[in-house]
């Protein structure tokens, strides 16, 4: 019982609110369901393989597959995070995460994007984030491969929040991006790419402030279910990584 993972029952009183009402039958208890989910994700478990502690494993995994249809997960990261407030900096990168041979299988005309491409490391999902200024996420996206960073930081832009500044490396500069952010008030920090001819001031010494997100990515990854994609489907990815976002970053905040 010590090697498993439990929420306490404060932490499911601040996650409770995100949670579908119940019609009907009551659900099975909450805590322990949602613990369990929480479990196979960490150690990167196969749902069949889930501690009988935490109940029928088919309980698990349909209530894990039916609130990411309905974008619960989704909305219990994007709540807690947009209950801190507006952050004074924002920090951006992006990281892959490799997928599964279960993952990767072809995809049958018409259905859903599962946003896993092919790059030199191989078929994979990037992973683009938006940090604050403490290393927290705030606004997580999911794509193929490969998508560049400038790309996933445009389709990000209309959900970024309120900030001074944002720090970001070399793949992010770009006349574009830089001018989009001075008219949503942020001041860019991005060192000069090597195709500018000209290069553009920054801050260095704020600049060394960047490695708390690459310190979130690599959190992130100690997830197993995280770091190596098993899910087939985009949105129960991402249901995977909004949770682990929720518990390590956001869950334990006053």
């Amino acid at each position: 019982m010590a090697d498993l993972f439990w929420l306490t029952r404060a932490q499911i009183r601040r996650i409770a609110p995100y949670f579908p009402l119940s019609h009907g039958v009551p659900r099975v208890d909450d805590q322990r369901v949602v613990s369990g989910i929480l479990h196979v994700i960490r150690n990167g478990l196969r749902w069949r393989d889930a501690p009988a502690a935490y109940g029928p494993h088919k309980t698990l995994y349909n209530r894990f597959v039916r609130w990411s249809r309905l974008g619960v997960f989704n909305r219990i990261f994007a709540g807690l995070a947009g209950r801190a407030g507006e952050p004074e900096r924002l920090m951006i990168d992006a990281t892959h995460l490799k997928a599964h041979r279960t993952a990767a299988s072809l995809l049958k005309k018409g259905m859903f994007p599962r946003r896993i491409g092919r790059t030199k490391g191989g078929l994979n999902s990037k992973l683009h984030a938006v940090c604050d200024g403490k290393g927290r996420p705030v606004v997580l996206l999911l794509t193929e491969g490969q998508m560049s960073d400038h790309r996933g930081a445009a389709l990000m832009l209309s959900s970024l929040p309120r900030a001074k500044e944002l720090l970001g490396d070399k793949g992010y500069d770009s006349n574009r991006f830089r001018e989009a952010l001075v008219e949503r008030g942020i001041a860019p920090c991005i060192p000069s790419s090597k195709s500018r001819k000209v290069p553009l001031p920054y801050d260095k010494a704020l600049y060394r402030q960047r490695h708390r997100i690459e310190n979130m990515f690599g959190r992130l990854k100690d997830w197993r279910r995280i770091a190596m994609r098993y899910d087939r489907c985009a949105h129960t990815f991402m249901s995977a990584i909004c949770l682990a976002a929720t518990v390590l970053f956001w869950i334990n905040e006053r």
